[in-house]
């Protein structure tokens, strides 16, 4: 037992550590066995299938022919020669040291590599095995370690007989020691396989040198292939990076360059191009490789093409539904708009059958003032929704007891503001009493409605309509409130929009139809409606669409009216100014002498034919582009820096040139009409405009107008209304003409200049001015005349109690703006400022029905305001309506911080009115003394 304990200590020992010297000596011993557990079951395979056998036994195994058992200590029987070399070897009947020639085995073994281990790890052979018990029969002796050893380092390409074996097993010297430093040299992709460095590394790794010849074998292959003339392998670097790969893993290119010593040269060797086909196989490869390379290329081409019509294919079918897709979208549009507008017209019959009744029978007003031009143009107008809501006047409608107002609004308005307007229309009793503690409270007679969606589309430029359109719960809200009532919107600049409110809401519109609306609202379309209606306009081209079209027209203005000093290009789609430009073209004009000559060589009939003017046209032609491009002025010089960006959308959008009027002192007055869907036409408003922006920009207006005789001014006005209604315009509208002095005819002269078909500013500032004074505005007549106070009326009825006169009626005059602007106004609340004008003495006297109002847009810029001073005459009002603006700008400004604004301007024109007022008064008096001395005489 003893002896067989200590026997499978050393085996174990020997499987652990093979290249141990004391181990090596051990296997020289020829007596020296190995024993393997006892075989119990033995299965038959055939000989001649050649399959590798599992189990515990194969049937002849190593069979050994009959000539191998001569001379065997005992006789061998036939049935021990088929039990195999195993049983035999059991029954000791072949030697353990024994020459052994085997026939080709029907398993092959594969060598294992033994790695060291150190000895904590190293274990026992009881504590692998378990303690060997002598009285269990089934451990068979185990074979010696020898055989083991054979058995592993069979290989058909590498077979060694038993000597080779067993002289490959010595224990290695000093010398060869050594072997772990040297280095093997690969010339032309051959290893020396003679050499005694490469033997002695071959003797050293003999238990490993499976896998060291595999990755020998693929660096060879390597080094052939790319023609490397030399290389030097590290043995020890060899051995261990071979140990880790298997036989069906192949080592890398970068795997062999790690064992190599001078790696850099051959790596530069094989990384130079075309080195591979210099090696062996190099031809076949090259022609793989062109013919692999035109095969891509002709695959690569084939797919890119079809990629090409794929994504074509692709792009069509897009287009295809997305244009399918559009078509039904504007099928459905266009029949939904097409629908709209003749609801539009259905229930604008109704309007006109029911409107004496409607007019005059309770009914609620729905104010949309909404600014419905193009995108391109909404997108260029700064602050839009502050823009749309300058018509808070227009909740001075519930002046009528019968009507209620429901104003949409474009902004959210703060508590404080919706206060401010419930007291100011709160006055309403007030005002006709001249007692403020009358004032009510008129909450139910107007509502202001705020669409949800303006939170929705904040950058998108809507306009108000378009927003009220998709803000489902105000429409809803509107419709609750106008339910069972006789209702009508009022908008602003028309949009389709409108329609489709109006037909959610299912009410009239007092208005055009946008496409009437837009048409004739363009300065191209003003003057065809002038024209049509005989009224004078200034000399001028319409409907200019291109640059050629332009010179020549303007060449031909310059001739018929040498006169002419300023010439005025306005824009068709813009308004306010916006899209106006002006240039004193006859004081750059280098020909203008040499044309005035040419002029009075002829006579005026002959200079009146083209013949004459030819040459004068072709000069006046040549110098026109470079003068333009040099001293035209945009009015507007934010929206136009330079004359290139003003001409490309003047032509693109088309446009008009006229003169400018021949005099310094030029008066621009704004008239406000309704055409009544019974087609009556009335004048509601008519002012003389104020120009705080620049001459060519309206800011403000004096009501009523008192620069034109009312005669001749309704008589245009009502030309032009006819016109209007022969077009199909409906509704609110303004007209703007303008005034002058003829320098040679001394005789006044009045143009037509604008036509805007849309409710405006000025009309919303009228209606807030009439309901603070309850008095009345005669058009005809040109008189804004109002009833004085209770008190007043005692003491007038007191002193003239004899005579019985009527209640006195006084005539009033009004300053109005919704264009002022202060950047410091921002600054302070609404509040503060409103309790600092109290201070100074600004503010409305209900009694004498005078004094100032103002008009709040939002509070959160707060840099806008509006503002109407009442008073008896157009001089004192004009001051008091200055000094208002000199003690705002006073109060909210320092010294050193100004601000941008427009008050100083607005004082500058008033300015110049009060000059020109006072010039006409001294002229009236002194002509008054001459007719009086006329008619004595």
């Amino acid at each position: 037992y003893y002896i067989l304990q200590q026997q499978l200590e050393m085996d174990m020992k020997i499987t652990l550590d093979p290249q141990n010297i004391s181990n090596t000596a051990v296997l020289k011993q020829q007596n020296y066995e190995t024993r393997l557990p006892l075989i119990t079951k033995k299965k038959s395979a055939s000989m001649c299938s050649q399959k590798i056998g599992k189990g515990h036994t194969v049937s002849n195994l190593w069979g050994l022919p009959a000539s191998h058992h001569m001379g065997s200590p005992l006789p061998l029987l036939e049935e021990d020669r088929t039990k195999g070399i195993l049983s035999l070897t059991e029954l000791r009947l072949i030697p353990p040291a024994a020459k052994i020639t085997l026939q080709t085995p029907p398993v092959v073994s594969k060598a294992a590599p033994f790695h060291e281990f150190h000895k904590q790890h190293k274990k026992s052979a009881e504590a692998i095995y378990g303690k060997y018990s002598s009285s269990k029969g089934n451990i068979a002796p185990l074979p010696s370690s020898s055989s083991m050893v054979s058995a592993r380092k069979s290989k058909p390409a590498w077979t060694y007989p038993a000597q080779q074996l067993e002289s490959d097993l010595q224990i290695p010297s000093q010398t060869q020691d050594l072997c772990f430093d040297c280095d093997i040299a690969v010339y032309h992709g051959t290893i020396d396989q003679k050499a005694p460095g490469f033997l002695a590394f071959k003797q050293h790794y003999c238990l490993s040198w499976k896998s060291i010849v595999f990755f020998l074998e693929h660096t060879e292959k390597l080094l052939k292939d790319y023609a490397v003339p030399l290389a030097t392998i590290n043995c020890k670097k060899l051995a261990e990076v071979a140990s880790d790969f298997e036989l069906n893993e192949n080592p890398t290119k970068s795997d062999i360059l790690s064992v190599i010593k001078n790696q850099s040269t051959v790596e530069k060797i094989l990384n130079r191009p075309g080195q591979r086909y210099k090696g062996q196989g190099g031809t076949e490869m090259a022609a793989t490789k062109i013919q692999t390379t035109w095969r891509c290329y002709q695959a690569r081409k084939a797919y890119v093409h079809f990629r090409q019509q794929q994504w074509a294919s692709g792009v069509i079918a897009i287009s295809w539904l997305l244009h399918n897709h559009m078509a039904r979208v504007k099928k459905t549009l266009k029949e939904s708009r097409q629908r709209h507008l003749e609801n539009f017209y259905i229930r604008a019959k109704h309007l006109a059958a029911n409107w004496n009744r409607i007019r005059t029978s309770r009914r609620t007003i729905i104010h949309i003032p909404s600014l419905g031009y193009s995108q391109c143009i909404r997108e260029h107008i700064p602050g839009l929704a502050l823009q749309q809501n300058m018509q808070m006047g227009r909740l001075c409608d519930i002046l009528d007891a019968n009507v209620d107002v429901i104003y949409i609004c474009p902004l959210h308005l703060s508590e404080e503001l919706l206060q401010y307007y419930n007291k100011l229309l709160g006055l309403q009793a007030a005002v006709r009493s001249g007692k403020p503690e009358d004032m009510g409270d008129l909450q139910d007679r107007f509502k202001i409605l705020t669409p949800e969606a303006i939170n929705s589309f904040p950058k998108h430029h809507m306009c108000l309509a378009t927003q009220l359109k998709y803000s489902p719960k105000t429409i809803k809200r509107i419709k609750i409130l106008i339910q069972s009532k006789d209702a009508y919107i009022i908008g602003g600049v028309p949009h389709k929009d409108d329609l489709a409110v109006a037909d959610m809401l299912n009410v009239p519109i007092l208005g055009s139809v946008p496409e009437v609306a837009h048409l004739y609202s363009t300065k191209s379309g003003s003057k065809r409606i002038f024209t049509s209606a005989c009224v004078p306009t200034p000399p001028g081209e319409s409907d200019i669409y291109n640059n050629e079209q332009m010179i020549s027209a303007l060449s031909q203005l310059i001739l018929d009216n040498m006169e002419v000093r300023r010439w005025l290009f306005k824009v068709n789609d813009e308004s306010g100014g916006n899209g106006t430009a002006y240039c004193d073209i006859i004081l750059h004009l280098k020909c203008y002498h040499w044309v005035q000559k040419e002029c009075q060589r002829y006579s005026p009939e002959i200079w009146s034919k083209k013949r004459a003017q030819e040459p004068a046209l072709v000069k006046i032609s040549q110098e026109l582009p470079g003068l333009l491009a040099q001293h035209v002025q945009p009015v507007n010089e934010k929206r136009f820096p330079t004359w290139e960006k003003f001409l490309q959308t003047f032509l693109s959008q088309g446009g008009v040139i006229e003169a400018f009027p021949l005099s310094e002192n030029v008066t621009n007055l704004t008239v406000d009409m309704l055409i009544e869907p019974t087609g009556k036409i009335k004048i509601v408003s008519s002012g003389d405009q104020l120009h705080a922006d620049g001459p060519l920009r309206s800011s403000g207006t004096t009501i009523p107008q008192c620069s034109v005789d009312p005669a001749v001014l309704n008589s245009l006005c009502l030309k032009i209304g006819e016109t209007c209604k022969s077009k199909g315009v409906l509704g609110y509208f303004s007209v703007d003409f303008v005034t002058f002095i003829h320098p040679q005819t001394m005789e006044q002269q009045v143009w037509a200049t604008d036509l805007d078909l849309c409710y405006s500013d000025q009309l919303a500032l009228t209606q807030l001015m009439l309901y603070m004074t309850d008095g009345n505005l005669d058009c005809r007549s040109s008189r804004f005349e109002v009833s004085l106070g209770s008190n007043k009326m005692k003491s007038q009825r007191i002193q003239h109690e004899e005579t019985k006169t009527p209640s006195p009626v006084s005539n009033r005059c009004a300053v109005a703006s919704s264009q002022l602007r202060h950047s410091s106004l921002s600054v302070i609340y609404y509040n503060v400022l409103l309790q600092m004008c109290k201070a100074r003495g600004v503010g409305f006297d209900l009694q004498e029905k005078q004094g100032t109002v103002f008009i709040l847009y939002e509070d959160q810029q707060r840099y806008r305001l509006g503002m109407i001073t009442i008073g008896e005459d157009l001089q004192g009002v004009l001051m008091t309506f200055a000094r208002n603006l000199f003690i705002i700008h006073q109060e909210i400004s320092a010294p050193n911080m100004q601000g941008e604004t427009n008050f100083k301007m607005a004082i500058q024109d008033i300015e110049a009115i009060l000059g020109i007022t006072a010039e006409n008064k001294l002229k009236l008096e002194e002509e008054q003394p001459s007719k009086a001395d006329a008619l004595k005489e």
